[in-house]
């Protein structure tokens, strides 16, 4: 009982219990990752994929819109 009057009561107990659920969920993000990256390996993009930006890297349009002319 006495651990959690210090825990909930006193300033050095609130900041470590917010520490430690910021370390708790940094170890969490950190285990899902990994098991993402090893879930979905990282490759190459083919004909076939698709961007949601739809950007090409050798796309020789350079405008912003319709209108860059104007903003010049």
């Amino acid at each position: 009982m006495d651990f959690f009057s210090w825990l909930f009561g006193t300033r050095p107990g609130v900041l470590a219990l917010i520490l430690g659920g910021i370390v708790l969920f940094l170890i969490i993000s950190l285990v899902l990752e990994r098991r993402t990256r090893a879930l979905y390996k990282n490759h190459k993009k083919s004909e076939g994929d698709w961007d949601l930006f739809d950007f090409d890297e050798d796309d020789s349009e350079s405008g912003w819109n319709d209108f860059e002319d104007d903003n010049k």
